[in-house]
């Protein structure tokens, strides 16, 4: 919602303020079909050309992030530290029973219990991976804290090619405003024998390219990039709060305590408080019980 009603201030404020000054909408719209045709389609096609379709489709599916913001909400950091205690406190009093639930999240009883984070398959192959190295006796906190740091960091990396292809679609969408602006030129020219209010049409028509070309890439398609960054980030905490519990444990700390950990780690705008958690994890083990 914040998104639909950005992009709205931002057409009001430039076309309203153009319009307020005296400025005719009608050179704008007359000229605006055939700059978005040169300008738009040579920026679509200079995008396909950098991508593979894989990122393509990714790049196109991660704009929705704009208007949707992040993925994970405060009760999914809630649900998703319940099922860590969960986890954590099954290997440590059963590590055979433990692995039938790391071995098949999709089939777990406990990771059903969490739907939206069971759908996710790199949040929970994260956390059946590592837990699984555990049981392998690769239990060197530091050496699998390492391990998980260059694991986030190759996932955000993959998922920050969105925002850096709009950053480079935006960055050229200037230099394809220009294009488009001196090929009006380009056809004025061919006309210098009309009479001068036509040639003013003709060249207020070609000025449109440069204006939409900057416009484009600094009001909208910018914007975008920085939107997408943003929420990719801000959902990158998930998972470096399953790091934080997960190598507490293997730290051998008791799991209120590994969860408690994890709590302080969550983003200050998703924190459950102590109480509410504390809440939560009682019932989980009056339901154990």
């Amino acid at each position: 919602m914040i998104g639909i009603i950005g992009i709205a201030i931002i057409f009001i404020m430039v076309f309203g303020g153009y319009t307020l000054h005296g400025g005719s909408m009608g050179i704008i719209l007359e000229a605006l079909p055939w700059e978005m045709i040169m300008i738009g389609g040579a920026a679509a096609g200079a995008f396909v050309v950098a991508n593979d379709t894989a990122a393509i489709k990714r790049t196109l599916k991660d704009v929705g992030k704009v208007f949707k913001g992040s993925k994970w909400k405060a009760a999914d950091y809630r649900n998703l530290l319940c099922l860590l205690f969960e986890l954590t406190r099954l290997a440590r009093s059963n590590p055979v029973a433990i692995e039938e639930h790391i071995e098949n999240h999709g089939a777990s009883t406990i990771f059903a219990k969490y739907p939206r984070i069971q759908a996710d398959h790199e949040v929970c192959d994260l956390i059946c991976d590592t837990m699984r190295a555990a049981l392998m006796n690769y239990d060197d906190p530091h050496q699998v804290e390492e391990v998980l740091e260059k694991q986030l960091e190759a996932n955000l990396h993959h998922a920050l090619h969105s925002s850096h292809a709009l950053q480079s679609v935006a960055d050229g969408m200037p230099a394809l405003g220009i294009v488009a602006a001196v090929l009006g030129v380009i056809k004025t020219m061919g006309s210098i024998d009309q009479p001068p209010e036509i040639l003013g049409a003709m060249i207020g028509s070609a000025l449109v390219g440069t204006f939409m070309g900057v416009f484009m890439a600094y009001g909208l398609i910018g914007p975008f990039a920085a939107k997408v960054k943003a929420v990719v980030e801000e959902d990158a905490h998930f998972s470096k709060l399953i790091r934080e519990v997960l190598v507490a444990d293997l730290h051998r700390h008791p799991p209120n305590i590994c969860i408690e950990v994890g709590r302080q780690n969550t983003p200050h705008q998703f924190r459950p408080s102590f109480a509410e958690l504390e809440q939560s994890l009682k019932q989980l083990k009056a339901e154990a019980a």
